[in-house]
């Protein structure tokens, strides 16, 4: 694998920098920079930002156009699908708003995911889901990284399901876990993700059992989406007194 040029690191780090400037807030309620501007502030070439703000138009995030100059869209235009504003937005203050809107983004893609791979996982994918639920068990004991071993249980899933489009959400749902699953834990008042309730999830697959597979994840995804939800309408009645 080629390393990566000068040219694009720094690319990488003005994308990253202005994307996490304006996913948080960083820019409202003033002008968003001219090229020039960016120029001068990276000390890097006007190719190398005029890149950079291509790179963030793709992502939704700016708009450019002859005599308007460079804007910032609305937040409803940003591909909120894409890992980096996704995780430019977890940068922003503590929202469970938030924390449930991924949950049910999640709701609606993994429970289908573990029905197709309870019926296409092959030999080499269901050990993949095997291994992610002993690390977690391993986890509980101390052996293994808890959030790791959890997202890898997920990520496995997607990937077993033989289908391009459910594969496509794995870097989503790992960006999407690493902000939800401690948030979750601390809503339960406990320190790790159920290894138990994941393996039901994973002995369905594994046995082929599609309808199955797909309600234990449901449940499984559901019960925390549940918990969030009631979390959030408790401190909506502390707001009102």
């Amino acid at each position: 694998m080629r390393a990566a040029t000068p040219h694009k690191s720094v690319t990488d780090t003005i994308v990253q920098d202005l994307g996490a400037a304006i996913v948080t807030g960083r820019y409202e309620g003033v002008p968003f920079p001219t090229e020039q501007d960016l120029s001068e502030k990276y000390g890097a070439a006007r190719t190398v930002t005029r890149e950079a703000v291509k790179m963030l138009v793709s992502k939704g995030l700016l708009s450019s156009r002859r005599r308007r100059g460079i804007v910032i869209e609305n937040e409803d235009s940003w591909n909120l699908l894409d890992p980096d504003v996704m995780r430019w937005m977890l940068q922003r203050e503590f929202s469970l708003d938030l924390l449930i809107e991924f949950t049910e983004i999640r709701l609606s893609i993994e429970p289908g995911a573990a029905a197709l791979a309870a019926r296409r996982a092959d030999g080499d994918q269901r050990a993949a889901i095997d291994r992610a639920v002993r690390r977690m068990f391993a986890a509980d004991r101390g052996e293994d990284d808890p959030l790791l071993s959890d997202i890898a249980f997920h990520v496995s899933v997607l990937r077993a399901s033989g289908n391009r489009f459910y594969r496509q959400h794995c870097e989503m749902i790992d960006t999407a876990l690493r902000f939800s699953i401690r948030k979750t834990n601390d809503l339960k008042g406990v320190r790790f993700a159920s290894a138990e309730d994941h393996k039901r999830v994973a002995d369905a697959i594994l046995a082929g059992h599609v309808r199955e597979a797909e309600t234990r994840m449901r449940d499984l995804i559901g019960g925390a989406l549940d918990l969030m939800q009631r979390s959030r309408d408790e401190e909506r009645r502390r707001d009102r007194r």
